[in-house]
This record gives structure tokens, sequence and C-alpha cells, in this order.
């Protein structure tokens, strides 16, 4: 069987540096934190007081005011991005095969304030149990998924892929294994989250996984750096169109780049903590090569994971080392992580979308909040710290990780023809 080709036709993106693609792409051009302290509820009592929350953000301006209601946070950032990307995409659903045009999601929480909010309000009352009726289907990880086939009428495959901040980047992947089998033409992919609240914060702060830099939030995520404590907690969603290349090209669709290689594996070593000599790293980056038939010297440039965390970025360096030799000095390496903050669940489809407009523009973000080098990490190599460069990307790859050990990586190409 002759596997099919799978090329992005259309993005959009929901981030703390942009409401927009050419937002959110200018702001990582120009090194922008997203970092400031919480706005959405009083944390003055919390370990962290700061995260990236999206701004300036009314959601009105996007969906009914009836039916935003019945949406929690990270459905209503899916939808919004997920409608920039359809409408970049220049898909008209009248023309279209609706049954062979899906939506695979990920979100590693989904309704977290929805279930802050109807557990609250049974615990203040008097027993008597008063929920909402669209509880459950505000709160349910899938729902996002089912409200954008609901917006399109895409009736093909439809479901979330839950594996912590791993989560989109497997969403991506399913749907490019179901397009290259055959299964489907189009497949709406991405992520979303929205946990910048009491327990998002609070839950997080019990792990001690959270920069308390309080007095700096714009300078706290700091991947690679000596003085790295945790990560900045994010929130927003990333949208992606994968489409087959034939039926792109039949519709005379402009093609931003190719989707070639994917890995997955799991660390089976901690709940929190990735495995030290970077084992699952390693195995899905070589993985992606394989996919991708490609050599390590092929890639210019990895988006990775890098959240800020002491011991994930030695992890991840070393893994990087393994697996890409002595060109892993030739390499450029980025996070931007150190500007959105983590999305958790959302992290891969943004992050995937930086890959693709640096393949796109020639441009590497950089890891912002570099100050003092780490004499466990190796910093001959190029993190781009500080400063965007210019580069011709024909390869990116782009890891993410996640807690329970899911690891995932996804290779894109410079579209040829």
């Amino acid at each position: 069987m002759e596997l099919k080709r799978v090329v992005i036709t259309g993005l959009g993106a929901l981030t703390p540096i942009g409401n927009t693609i050419d937002e959110y792409w200018n702001s990582l051009k120009a090194g922008v934190s997203g970092a400031a302290r919480i706005t959405r509820f009083d944390a003055e009592k919390f370990k962290t007081q700061f995260a990236c929350e999206v701004k300036n953000f009314n959601v009105d301006d996007f969906i009914d005011r009836r039916e935003a209601r019945r949406l929690d946070p990270f459905s209503q950032y899916a939808i919004v991005s997920a409608s920039e990307a359809m409408v970049d995409s220049g898909i008209d659903v009248e023309k279209i095969d609706l049954e062979r045009a899906g939506v695979i999601w990920g979100s590693g929480i989904g309704g977290l304030t929805t279930f802050q909010e109807e557990a609250n309000g049974f615990a203040l009352g008097d027993g008597t149990p008063r929920f909402n009726p669209f509880f459950i289907p505000k709160m349910i990880v899938d729902i996002a998924a089912g409200h954008i086939s609901m917006k399109y009428g895409l009736r093909g495959p439809n479901y979330v892929t839950v594996s912590a901040c791993a989560s989109s980047n497997n969403a991506m992947i399913d749907a490019f294994n179901l397009i290259r089998l055959g299964k489907a033409d189009i497949i709406v992919s991405g992520g979303s989250e929205a946990c910048v609240n009491e327990p998002g914060i609070g839950g997080f702060n019990a792990l001690k996984a959270l920069s308390t830099r309080n007095d700096d939030p714009k300078t706290a995520s700091r991947p690679f750096d000596l003085d790295r404590e945790g990560f900045v907690l994010g929130e927003g969603s990333g949208a992606l169109i994968l489409e087959e290349l034939e039926h792109a090209k039949a519709r005379g669709a402009k093609i931003y780049a190719e989707i070639v290689g994917s890995g997955l594996s799991a660390d089976a070593y901690h709940l929190t903590a990735p495995h030290p000599e970077g084992l699952g790293a390693i195995s899905v980056m070589k993985q992606a090569l394989k996919e991708a038939n490609i050599s390590p010297s092929d890639i210019d440039y990895i988006n990775v994971h890098g959240t800020s965390t002491p011991l994930g970025d030695i992890a991840e360096t070393k893994a990087i080392k393994h697996v890409f030799g002595e060109h892993a000095y030739n390499l450029n390496i980025s996070s931007t992580k150190s500007m959105t903050g983590h999305l958790l669940g959302a992290a891969g489809s943004v992050e995937a979308i930086a890959c693709i407009l640096a393949i796109k523009h020639g441009i590497i973000p950089p890891t912002i909040n570099h100050f003092t080098d780490d004499p466990e990490i190796d910093n001959k190599l190029n993190f781009t710290f500080n400063v965007a460069q210019e580069r011709k990307v024909r390869y990116a790859l782009s890891n993410t990780f996640g807690f329970g050990g899911h690891n995932t990586s996804v290779i894109f190409k410079a579209y040829e023809g």
C-alpha cells in the first residue's frame, strides 16, 4: 500500500503572546514574554502568582453569547483557533466530502474551570445537588473536537487525545496517520488548554513544578539557564489543517509545509520526572527520523520541549546529543516556552506552528531569558539564546513530553512539490 503525503494548509493561534497567527509570529520573532501577574483570580496566597494568560480576548467577538456560556474556556479557545485555521485554509465545506473530513484534537486536562465552578457551587450549598445541565458536556475533554465538527459539519474521524503535555502532538500524529492511510482527506488538528485558575496553579504548585519568581514574571521561564526553577503555566490554543496532498492541490490550496515523520514512546520511569538519560526522547526522535527517511544531519531546527525545569532540560539536551552526534552543534535549537509559557496539552500545536513558520520565513525564534550558563548543559549547542536568527530551514523537528512519561516527536519539511 502506497502511503499518501500529508501537508499543512491552514493555521490558527490564540496564545499568551498573540491572538492570531500574525500576532503570535511577530511576538516570537521579537522575543516577547507573555508572563504577567494573574488577573483571573486573586493569587496572593499562592506560591506562584503569575502565568502566561491569553490577553485582550473577548469570546463574544467570536461566539454567540448564549452558546459561549455552554463552553468551557478550553473549548472556546479551540473553536476560535480552528476557525482561523479554516479561514486560512480556504476550505469551502460545500465542496468537500464531509465524511472524509474530521477533527482530532488534544487537551491534557479539559474543562478544569467548569469542574471547579460546579464543585464550588455544590460545596458551598446545603447539600442539595444543583448542577448545571451543561456541567458534563462542558467539562469532558473530547467535547472540543465535537464542537469544531458541529460548527463545520465534519463527519469524519472525531476525538481528542489525552497524553498530558504531549496531547496535541499525539493528535497531529493520529491525524497524519489516518490521512496517509487514506481514511480521511482533511483533519482539523491541534490542541487547547485553559488551566490558569485556582486548581491549575495550586495543583502544579503542590508538585513544585512551577517557577515562583513572583518579583520578575517576564524572566521566570528560563530554559537551559542555570537559575531555572520551574515552568510558567500558559493557556491558549493552536490549530492546523492537515490535508492529503493531492486533495490540497486539486483545490488550489496554499501549502505551508509537509509532515514527514513522527515518533511515540514511553519513559516507563517516573510519574513526573523524565528518564535522566532521555531514553524516551531518544526513541521518538530516532523513530521520526526513520519514518521521514532522512539522516540526523538533515534537521536544521529543533523546537524542544524545554520547559525550564531543572531535570527536563538536562535530559532533553542529552537526548539531542545522543541522536544527532556532531551535527547537534550545527542545529538551531530553541524553546518557545520561554515566551508562551507551557500550554500543557496545547503546547505541541503552538510549537508545531512555530516550526512551520520558521520553515516559511527562514527565521528561528529565540530562547529568551538566558542569563547564566549551566555547567551541566553543553552550551556549545546553539540554543538561539535571546535573539532570533535567520536560517534556511528545510526540516524542523518538534518535541513534546508529558507527565506519565509520554514522548512525541514530529518532523515538518519545506514543501517542494
